[in-house]
């Protein structure tokens, strides 16, 4: 038996086997803090960029390089954004130098809010894994090893703060093509999910009604345009421009819900808020007859003998209201939110300046409005206009649906034809009777007469 002072060795084996334990757990324990920070709220982009401008930056290879010319032409208007010069680089995730490009990404120092990527034009190739290692395109280790380049890509450009939107790879002419392209578009969509960020589809963009390849479509204007290169596989100029409208369409959304979060109270640092806090209404000090910037002012700042009073019996009471605002956040699930909207008191004085004024211009008789529902919660509204114009017209007694106009337009009804009209069909043909007017008189011509002659003297 061992002795009282000594340690049991079952103990001793119980309390490192406990401590091995918590050593294998205590990084994973500690993997979210030291991860990629989530961003707060719920929209997608951060909603405080620095200069308030938000930088965008395409990566990716001869695809990324049409999508970058069709985003500088669509946000060349909008203030909000601003597109950088040139796409970075990135041949392909099944080449060998995808390494190197991931390790610059990593080390940049440069700072973009909005990463857009499309790659895979170079990545219809067999992988060579060191030392000698080779695999086949579109084999199981292939498809797992492109996943999880995948997925380190995304963590390194999440990992420098950008909102990342994948675009995904078109629809091809050749099957030697299309099938490794849609074979990335599902490995890019799973990680996409898991990873946090927006996978774009733009494969029922650019086909055809029975879903296949086509290289001719609508443009952004509607017409019909050479939307695909000879090759089959990259863009026109016009396809370049109609792949960046659906990419900017999706980046403006969330550029909005970012606008609105911006304008949470309690969102952000101490420097956000002092932002935040200048877009406010500053109320008025004691003594002023209202809000700053109202038509009040006091007899200090005018100089003049102060006014009467204004009658308070007009004036608008401050009021707040509510709305809620749904998004997906990061994890892909739906959030919602629920912002303040407050309205300030606008005082009497205001108000009666504004409704002073009388128009001289008389009111336009207003129409009939027809509603129709037409399923699924949709209710259509139609507008007859009167036939009269002007202050003496006289107005239609007729019920609107009983009108010429709702049967036939909004109906579609078949007006009941006349005989003798043009869409009267019916056979054998009946001639309208048209009344014979009764034959005239015979006028008889009256002879003048007769002069008799004067006797001669």
């Amino acid at each position: 038996m061992p002795s009282q002072g000594a340690p049991n060795p079952s103990c001793l084996a119980r309390a490192a086997g406990i401590v091995l334990a918590l050593a294998l757990l205590y990084p994973l324990c500690l993997a979210p803090a030291f991860g990629q920070e989530e961003p707060s709220g719920t929209s997608y982009i951060t909603p405080f960029p620095e200069s308030d401008t938000y930088k965008l930056q395409v990566y990716g290879d001869a695809f990324a390089e049409g999508v970058h010319d069709g985003l500088t032409e669509s946000f060349a208007g909008d203030s909000r954004v601003q597109v950088s010069a040139k796409h970075r680089t990135l041949n392909g995730i099944a080449r060998a130098e995808f390494a190197d490009d991931v390790k610059l990404e990593e080390t940049s120092r440069d700072t973009f809010h909005i990463g857009v990527v499309m790659v895979g034009f170079y990545d219809r190739i067999n992988m060579r894994m060191p030392p000698r290692d080779r695999l086949l395109l579109g084999s199981e280790e292939w498809r797992e090893e492109y996943g999880r380049r995948v997925d380190r890509l995304i963590k390194a450009l999440k990992h420098r703060g950008l909102a990342l939107y994948w675009v995904g790879l078109p629809i091809m002419r050749r099957f030697e093509a299309n099938d490794p392209a849609q074979m990335m578009n599902d490995i890019v969509r799973s990680k996409a999910y898991l990873d946090g960020i927006k996978f774009i589809d733009i494969g029922a963009q650019f086909a055809d009604e029975s879903g296949n390849y086509t290289p001719y479509g609508p443009d952004i204007t509607g017409k019909q345009r050479l939307l695909r290169e000879a090759d089959g596989i990259l863009f026109t100029p016009a396809g370049n421009r109609k792949l960046a409208h659906f990419v900017a369409q999706e980046i403006k959304r969330d550029l909005t819900i970012a606008k609105n979060e911006r304008a949470i109270p309690l969102a952000g640092n101490e420097a956000e808020q002092k932002r935040v806090s200048a877009l406010r209404p500053r109320p008025a000090t004691e003594g002023d007859g209202g809000w700053r910037g109202t038509v009040a002012a006091s007899k200090e700042a005018t100089g003049k003998k102060a006014a009467a009073p204004a009658d308070t019996t007009n004036e608008q009471r401050a009021d707040n209201g509510r709305i809620t605002l749904k998004s997906v956040g990061a994890n892909g699930r739906e959030e919602s939110v629920t912002l303040e909207l407050p309205r300030p008191p606008i005082p009497a004085a205001v108000v009666s300046l504004v409704t002073r004024k009388e128009s001289t211009d008389r009111p336009s008789a207003m129409g009939d409005v027809l509603t129709d529902d037409v399923g699924g919660g949709l209710v259509v509204l139609d507008s007859i206009s009167p036939t009269g114009i002007g202050a003496g017209a006289v107005q239609r007694r007729m019920a609107p649906s009983q009108t010429p106009y709702y049967h036939v337009l909004v109906k579609g009804e078949r007006p009941v034809p006349k005989p003798g009209r043009a869409d009267d069909f019916s056979w054998p043909k009946i001639e309208p009777e048209i009344a014979s007017e009764p034959p005239a008189p015979e006028r008889r011509l009256s002879r003048p007469p007769a002069t008799r002659a004067s006797p001669r003297s």
